[in-house]
């Protein structure tokens, strides 16, 4: 055979094995991920948006109570910044209540600048109570009242049979309320020996 007969025989095509249904599957698996792991990954999904949700609604709530507290602590140091100076000027009232009561009804008549003298202190006196109510300062009742260890403070005890037992008999000093605290107690003394009231004793240990 020459050379020009072997290069003229046909050349057969190899057919490329074929693949069985069994072997194309895993590809198919590579493109389309499994149902269950595109579930998990949504549920992994909403949970964190339910976390995220939660952490704006706290973070919410804590802003509205911080802009409350802030508001109530403005308004505390409004309605209270007048405490301190307050207490000094409630030692000028005491005094005016003391020269009134130094001085008699009956020293009063009959003496014109002793009148006109105690006039002046009671408007005085009065203007001074007039400026603590607009201030929110207001004496704390006494005289009379039962005693409250919230507003009273006991100096002595006073032997009365005829008031019933832990009732305020005497004012040694006026206290006053700020608002709706109290700026200073009132020093009181108590009865004791008459009748108990509801059968209970009043502690008025200081």
């Amino acid at each position: 055979m020459t050379q020009d007969q072997t290069s003229e025989q046909p050349v057969e095509a190899v057919d490329a094995p074929e693949q069985s249904p069994a072997a194309a599957a895993p590809a198919a698996e590579a493109v389309a991920p499994p149902v269950a792991d595109s579930a998990a990954r949504i549920a992994e999904l909403e949970a964190e948006l339910a976390k995220l949700k939660n952490d704006v609604l706290y973070a919410k709530a804590d802003t509205e109570n911080t802009r409350r507290r802030l508001e109530q602590q403005a308004e505390d140091r409004g309605k209270y910044a007048v405490a301190n100076i307050a207490k000094d000027v409630l030692s000028v009232a005491d005094n005016l209540r003391r020269a009134l009561d130094s001085v008699p009804a009956a020293a009063r008549e009959g003496n014109e600048s002793l009148s006109a003298l105690t006039t002046g202190v009671e408007m005085t006196e009065r203007e001074l109570l007039t400026a603590f109510e607009r201030y929110g300062i207001k004496p704390v009742p006494a005289q009379g009242e039962r005693f409250d260890p919230n507003l009273h403070q006991a100096m002595m005890e006073m032997e009365d049979p005829s008031q019933i037992e832990g009732t305020v008999v005497l004012v040694m000093q006026a206290g006053y309320t700020l608002h709706d605290r109290l700026l200073r107690p009132a020093l009181v003394g108590v009865a004791k020996g008459g009748p108990k009231s509801g059968g209970n004793n009043v502690d008025t240990s200081v």
